[in-house]
């Protein structure tokens, strides 16, 4: 009797009651979050003094996990969540956030960051470049829809999921809409690595 009234109290709205129970609600910071923050922000520190080759395997590394996750997001994921009913998308989406939560600003953050060190360490960061500004255009285009946009909808999600209630529609829709945004930031994402990867075969002029 326990055991059902217990059972019960933790389904989500819109499920059937007699077949679906809610997963309980993620925690905002776990353990599985720590090795993605710290392996890629002490890779970048290491980098950083080190300079070379190896600033340069970070930067290319942390890009090249960041825009694949964002075309992998963009191109299957959205679609697939798309198809799903909003209980399934919901349950989904609680699952991915805890982990998206915390790897894409740091990916964006080290590459980024590796990024401008790298263009200092060669002499071509000045601003009065016509190619660094436009990377730097589509930096802040990236920007604000990692951290206006992606970063505050994956805190309303993990918020709405703590609540004794959590309202289903929500959850999926925040997801979907981040699903779909990351194939547009993919876009962006691949521009800037044409514009980078022609400046440093001096292929475009400063």
């Amino acid at each position: 009797m326990e055991a059902s009234v217990a059972l019960g109290r933790n389904r989500v709205p819109g499920l059937e009651a007699s077949t679906r129970a809610v997963v309980p609600p993620p925690r905002i910071i776990s353990w599985r979050a720590i090795p993605l923050v710290a392996i890629p922000v002490a890779a970048l520190l290491v980098a950083v003094q080190v300079q070379g080759v190896f600033l340069d395997y970070v930067h290319v590394m942390s890009g090249a996990l960041w825009t694949g996750i964002d075309i992998f997001m963009g191109l299957v994921i959205g679609p697939i969540m798309a198809r799903m009913p909003p209980p399934a998308r919901a349950q989904f989406v609680q699952n991915l956030v805890p982990t998206m939560l915390f790897l894409m600003p740091t990916l964006a953050s080290v590459t980024i960051t590796a990024g401008i060190y790298l263009a200092v360490s060669v002499g071509i960061f000045n601003l009065h470049y016509l190619a660094i500004q436009v990377a730097g255009l589509i930096v802040v285009v990236l920007l604000i829809q990692g951290f206006g946009i992606f970063l505050p909808n994956e805190i309303r999600v993990v918020l709405e999921l703590r609540k004794a209630r959590p309202d289903v529609q929500r959850i999926g829709r925040w997801g979907l809409l981040n699903a779909r945004l990351s194939g547009v930031q993919a876009i962006f994402q691949v521009a800037l690595i044409f514009v980078m990867a022609s400046l440093a075969a001096g292929l475009v002029n400063l």
